[in-house]
């Protein structure tokens, strides 16, 4: 199997779920359980991307100047800091790291 076949496969799949979404009923989306799980799972999926792009590195787990500057971040969110200040902040953390190491 090529990297093309792969590629192909996951387009049919993406586009399988795509239209498997218009086939659900609104009804059924409208109810509780199922909006809490698709708010709950789109925290999930954000928090799993941060986790690998932060603390992965190919198949190793690395801690370098990015999880003190997302600890800053995530600090500075906490304290209702403006998003584009915790970025510059988290960003200056992390080169200031960076440049002393």
């Amino acid at each position: 199997m090529t990297t093309w076949h792969v590629i192909l496969i996951a387009s049919a799949a993406t586009l399988a779920l795509k239209v498997g979404g218009y086939l659900v009923p609104a009804g059924l989306l409208e109810r509780e359980r199922p909006a809490r799980i698709a708010d709950l799972l789109t925290v999930a999926l954000l928090a799993a991307l941060i986790a690998v792009q932060t603390l992965g590195a190919g198949q190793a787990i690395v801690f370098d100047a990015r999880v003190p500057a997302l600890v800053v971040a995530a600090a500075l969110y906490a304290l209702r800091v403006p998003f584009l200040v915790v970025v510059i902040v988290a960003a200056l953390v992390a080169a200031g790291i960076r440049a002393f190491t």
